[in-house]
């Protein structure tokens, strides 16, 4: 599950996301309100962490702006904004959970991983099933048949957003934010590298399905013909 921090504070941003990444957690780091409503234009994120004070605005009030864009986002908000009547206002503004810095690490992880459980929306999807494949939207895990299919982090980011969009063209520039995120810098070929290398391993496992390039638009993934 991807995870967008809203932080402007360039120490409290890299000590959330080494926290997050060390967990296991994919992440992306904006420093306003403004770059936050774009990012969850392009990506569909599955919680962000929401500072209260950022340079366009408090992050309170623009819950339910958020929320417009991506609806089922869980929201928590991370701030110094400690008081109770701060803590009220934020819940009382949306915010699924309110956690003032400085924080304990580990609570803070396991309250990441509570909202995520939480994420009722995500949860109650069936699993995605093409050809022999199956894909798990809520643990973000695939199955061949019966059996686990284990991939590396990206060719999972990569498969995984091919089958929520299966039969239908995935854009370059989708599957590049979803898999690689914001602010990387990614090589014009790093796409189609990453592509090569999932075909390989779905024609080794017989998974019975196929990715196709479209020229010009992107790639496209279906059931192989029998």
């Amino acid at each position: 599950m991807r995870i967008l921090i809203v932080e402007d504070e360039p120490d409290m941003a890299l000590l959330m996301s080494r926290r997050l990444n060390r967990a296991g957690f994919a992440c992306d780091q904006t420093g306003s309100i403004g770059e936050a409503m774009e990012a969850l234009r392009l990506s569909p994120y599955s919680l962000v962490l929401l500072d209260r004070r950022l340079p366009d605005g408090d992050g309170a009030e623009h819950v339910s702006a958020l929320r417009r864009i991506r609806p089922e986002v869980s929201v928590m908000m991370v701030t110094a904004l400690d008081a109770y009547r701060e803590r009220v206002a934020g819940l009382d503004a949306g915010a699924d959970d309110y956690v003032t810095k400085p924080f304990n690490g580990p609570e803070f992880l396991a309250r990441v991983r509570a909202r995520l459980r939480g994420s009722a929306g995500v949860r109650s999807l069936p699993p995605i099933r093409l050809g022999r494949l199956a894909y798990d939207q809520y643990s973000h895990e695939l199955t061949l048949g019966e059996t686990p299919f284990h991939l590396h982090k990206r060719e999972l980011a990569l498969l995984g957003a091919l089958m929520k969009r299966a039969n239908r063209v995935a854009t370059r520039p989708e599957l590049t934010n979803e898999v690689y995120g914001l602010d990387r810098d990614v090589s014009a070929g790093a796409l189609d590298t990453l592509v090569s290398r999932v075909r390989k391993r779905l024609a080794d496992v017989g998974a019975t399905v196929e990715i196709h390039l479209v020229r010009g638009r992107g790639y496209l993934l279906t059931e192989r013909a029998s």
